[in-house]
């Protein structure tokens, strides 16, 4: 009963598909419950943000939606009359709850809800983590009221004088990671090997994990390694060896394994490059090809790879071979890079989200 007196305002997030459209809101859950306010959810019934999101207690709504793709697919005849219902359904839900603001981070999860926001005359923001917009939030923008980006160049894509850079939330307890639970959780005995880390995206990367796999014995005569290898990618011949812990996504103790780690492989998400940057925390980029994906992390992966704060491989250049050289070229130059990443100026950028949030909220 006390909580809920406390509870001024109301804000229903959304965004879904893969874990980089939904982990950015979570960095914003702390402030906006320190504010007052009540959160809840709208995303898909099987999507990685009901997992995710019903992990934090946070009330969960589920609509319908259709994937939206560039490509020819037969769903595509199906898959519009999804989002359609979706529209329908966020458009009730949103009327019954009655939230002060809508918050969108993107994926095909977030079209029927900024536009059942729109219908009900709810101000929405949205984020766009990557350099180009994704089709989502390039259909959303029209209903919404300000687009946050997170690289400068980004602006000249959203129209109307509705972008600011902001940069992308990064969650406060990724901060807070300690080594010796990093240590106890992967139970490596060998501590005075240097920790790699290999992160493959939420839903794994199959050549990613060939190639690390591929060069176990050699990487681990030098390496201890935590592998995330994404759902139903678990190799079980390599459960219980010595050095080597695999999961297949790590929420609550992906803090402990990032400070215990030295070094990173990672696919050139917005969200966990940013991620490593706030770290400081060396790594080897390698984007999802162009062949499988719109082209932004090959953007992403190449402006970091200007800065200095990343060495990058393109996925059709990838070897067994090559990888192993490449990891090891980048622990020795590993100091390089920190102090690269040291000068940034990029920093957390949750306050000026909560600002715009603060500022276009609805009160009734």
């Amino acid at each position: 009963m006390g909580d809920d007196i406390l509870k001024k305002y109301k804000i229903i997030m959304t965004g879904g598909g893969s874990a980089g459209h939904v982990t950015p809101n979570l960095a914003l859950v702390p402030k906006l419950k320190e504010l007052g306010y009540e959160i809840q959810y709208i995303g898909t019934n099987n999507g990685i943000e009901r997992k995710i999101i019903e992990g934090e207690n946070i009330k969960y709504h589920i609509i319908s939606s259709g994937k939206l793709r560039r490509y020819f697919d037969i769903k595509n005849f199906s898959d519009p009359f999804k989002v359609i219902k979706g529209v329908f359904e966020a458009k009730k839900i949103i009327k019954k709850e009655k939230p002060n603001i809508v918050f969108s981070k993107g994926g095909f999860v977030s079209v029927p809800v900024v536009i059942g926001a729109r219908l009900n005359g709810i101000p929405v923001i949205a984020h766009e983590s990557d350099m180009t917009p994704g089709l989502a939030n390039k259909l959303a923008a029209p209903f919404c009221n300000k687009v946050c980006v997170t690289f400068p160049e980004t602006l000249k894509c959203i129209k109307g004088n509705k972008g600011i850079v902001t940069g992308t939330p990064i969650r406060e307890e990724l901060f807070k990671g300690s080594k010796s639970k990093g240590y106890n959780i992967c139970n490596f005995h060998k501590r005075e090997k240097p920790v790699l880390m290999i992160i493959g995206g939420s839903l794994g990367s199959k050549v990613i994990n060939e190639n690390i796999r591929n060069n176990i014995e050699e990487l681990l005569k030098k390496y201890n390694i935590i592998h995330i290898c994404g759902k139903g990618n678990i190799d079980k011949t390599l459960i219980g060896k010595e050095g080597y812990k695999q999961f297949e996504y790590v929420k609550e103790e992906l803090s402990h394994l990032m400070a215990v780690s030295d070094l990173f492989i990672s696919r050139a998400g917005a969200n966990v490059i940013f991620e490593l940057l706030a770290l400081k925390k060396p790594n080897l980029l390698i984007p999802l090809s162009a062949k499988a994906s719109r082209g932004d992390q090959i953007l992403n992966a190449k402006s970091f790879e200007k800065s200095g704060y990343s060495m990058v491989i393109e996925e059709e250049n990838l070897s067994e071979n090559i990888i192993v050289n490449k990891i090891d070229e980048l622990f020795k130059e590993r100091e390089k890079y920190v102090k690269n990443m040291s000068s940034s100026s990029a920093n957390n950028c949750v306050e000026k989200i909560i600002k715009l949030i603060e500022k276009y909220k609805k009160i009734y």
